[in-house]
């Protein structure tokens, strides 16, 4: 699976889970916070990408992680470790 495969997984759950998003265009150098995302929305936008790409983060790892280029470079490397 390519980065930008991941990318739109992670990018509609953002859009799922944070009003307003619909037709608005996404930086993914930024944080989803950045967005209107609260604690609860990023857990359920993280939890999802992950059930949907079926993969496992530990939390050690998404804790240094400033925006969501960052979050889909680990779940990109991690999916192709999986295949």
């Amino acid at each position: 699976m390519n980065r930008q495969e991941v990318l739109s997984v992670v990018l509609k759950h953002l859009r799922l889970n944070v009003n307003g998003l619909e037709d608005r265009e996404i930086d993914p150098s930024k944080s989803m916070a950045e967005f209107g995302a609260s604690s609860l929305d990023i857990v359920e936008v993280v939890s999802a990408s992950m059930r949907e790409l079926q993969i496992r983060v530990p939390r050690t790892e998404l804790v240094p992680l400033r925006n969501m280029d960052e979050l889909v470079d680990l779940f990109t490397k991690i999916k192709n470790k999986t295949q």
